[in-house]
């Protein structure tokens, strides 16, 4: 049985940008789904596809067993949605702005005026709730937009890097959001381009480039296909560089790069702290100084490299007019 959030074979042409080629997604009820991939990989495109702002040229998608294509009206009863961009009145107040999506959603006045005092207060815009919009720093904006989509408890939630350019506190605080809505029973995808996010949060992650899913998994298995943990050693004298290379060629379990300039060695590893010991154990047997030494997971930055041999590139089209734009500078250059 298709999970709350469905798809299957979407692609999407922008002119001659092809920004979907055949993505499958499955999200079962009740969990999240952490979308990552470099920039102009698809995501925002998927998660537009899928919130009925764009429509597919070919594959079949579906929310909360609800046809996308058929019955984009009922999906949108069915969904909230934060976008990468805030999308707030900044003529209206914080409250007027939470008390007027609610209204759109046809709450009752009353209970949409009770329901944006509770998020002002939860996203720590109590504070500034009547002050208009336009005066709210970016951050603020950011955590306003993210309150409105959350004025009704939606079944299913899309949420397109929802904590760019929030500070650690307010992410946390949006993490706590989204983990009750989650235990509620709300379903969740997630584009980000924080690792540590998707690990906190997802129960599956789906990485995607060129349009393509090109691997699924946890946060861990993910992380495993670039060679799991590894050690990274700062030795203090540029001479004892290739004494240090010895030592981790042989407790290594791959190439180790070194960085002369920072007289820094990195190799993956299996073993864990128990090999970390060995490995400071044979550099002192061997004489060698180091400055630091650490285990450290792979990055997000380590991620993208390993799956798709490259770091972000370009944004993705905004809509199908700033592809036509691009094609028509394109076309014009030549």
């Amino acid at each position: 049985m298709p999970g709350a959030i469905y798809a299957e074979g979407l692609v999407k042409n922008f002119g001659d940008v092809r920004a979907l080629d055949g993505v499958d997604l499955d999200v079962p009820e009740g969990t999240v789904l952490g979308l990552l991939g470099p920039n102009g990989a698809g995501k925002t495109t998927s998660v537009r596809v899928l919130t009925t702002l764009l429509q597919a040229d070919s594959g079949y998608a579906e929310v909360a067993g609800i046809d996308v294509a058929k019955h984009p009206n009922e999906v949108r009863r069915s969904i909230g949605l934060s976008g990468q961009f805030a999308a707030v009145d900044e003529y209206l107040t914080g409250r007027e702005n939470l008390q007027m999506v609610g209204q759109l959603y046809q709450m009752p006045k009353a209970a949409a005026k009770q329901r944006a005092g509770e998020l002002l207060e939860q996203f720590n815009l109590a504070d500034a709730a009547d002050r208009p919009a336009k005066t709210y720093s970016g951050g603020m904006r950011r955590r306003l937009d993210l309150a409105a989509a959350l004025i009704v408890k939606p079944p299913v939630m899309f949420m397109d890097e929802p904590t760019t350019g929030l500070d650690p506190r307010n992410r946390q605080a949006l993490w706590e959001v989204i983990q009750d809505l989650v235990k509620g029973g709300t379903t969740l995808l997630l584009t980000t381009q924080y690792l540590e996010e998707a690990d906190h949060l997802a129960h599956d992650i789906c990485v995607i480039d060129h349009g393509r899913v090109i691997a699924r998994g946890t946060a861990d298995q993910l992380k495993a296909q670039t060679g799991g943990e590894r050690v990274e050693v700062v030795v203090h004298q540029r001479d004892q560089i290739e004494s240090a290379r010895d030592v981790l060629a042989v407790l290594g379990k791959g190439e180790v790069a070194v960085d002369d300039h920072t007289r820094k060695l990195t190799v993956p590893v299996l073993g864990g702290a128990k090999l970390l010991a060995d490995v400071i154990r044979d550099l002192d047997e061997r004489g060698v100084e180091i400055d630091d030494i650490g285990l450290r997971r792979p990055t997000l930055d380590d991620v993208f490299i390993s799956l798709t041999g490259h770091e972000a590139e370009v944004s993705e089209p905004e809509d199908e007019a700033a592809a036509a734009a691009a094609a028509g500078k394109k076309e014009t250059a030549k």
